[in-house]
């Protein structure tokens, strides 16, 4: 989504400078496995967290100045990650694909429209038996500013064709806005059938 683009001419929001905790954590837990896409990966935290733990790793964003900053990141650290500008709308190329699929802030970005153009990327994207994690905005957050609001109901009726959502739990997600303020999320798991 190029609308994104000038956000990266600063710090956006949503880039804290490191991985989510709630991302971190599945990674501690050994959630993660095989091959990891960041969806949506902005300036790639979650790339290069899954690199760093030894994981093949790509990160996807539709912003060409945040995937120059997520390979100058990889540069820095020493950890070989692919970071591509690409589409998460579009059709997922055949030859690639994922294990695991993080999502930080991504799904909440979508209207109707876009939102089912992403889960059939995912759909083509994730390998049968793969996972999806997915943090993002929930319904229980206030209003006024930031992203659309997501209910557990719309993550369900989005994943229920093809799918296995495991859980959807309560989750922080933080933001560097207002002293590094956390913002009420959705920590969805779901399988790929």
């Amino acid at each position: 989504m190029a609308r994104f683009e000038g956000a990266y001419g600063g710090t956006p929001p949503w880039d804290i400078g490191r991985p989510q905790p709630a991302l971190e954590a599945l990674a501690r837990t050994g959630e993660l496995r095989g091959r990891v896409l960041d969806a949506g990966c902005g300036t790639g935290e979650h790339a290069l967290m899954a690199a760093a733990l030894g994981f093949e790793a790509t990160g996807i964003d539709a912003a060409p100045t945040a995937i120059e900053k997520a390979r100058e990141k990889a540069r820095e650290r020493g950890l070989e990650v692919r970071f591509i500008v690409g589409d998460l709308t579009d059709q997922a190329d055949p030859d690639d694909r994922f294990d695991t699929v993080l999502d930080c802030g991504c799904f909440h970005t979508f209207d109707d429209e876009d939102r089912r153009a992403y889960v059939a990327y995912l759909r083509t994207a994730i390998v049968p038996g793969g996972r999806f994690f997915m943090l993002c905005f929930s319904d229980r957050a206030p209003g006024g500013f930031g992203p659309r609001r997501i209910s557990e109901a719309e993550i369900r009726d989005a994943f229920a064709d093809g799918w296995r959502v495991d859980a959807i739990e309560p989750a922080r997600l933080e933001t560097v806005l207002r002293g590094d303020r956390a913002v009420e999320a959705w920590l969805a798991s779901i399988t790929r059938r």
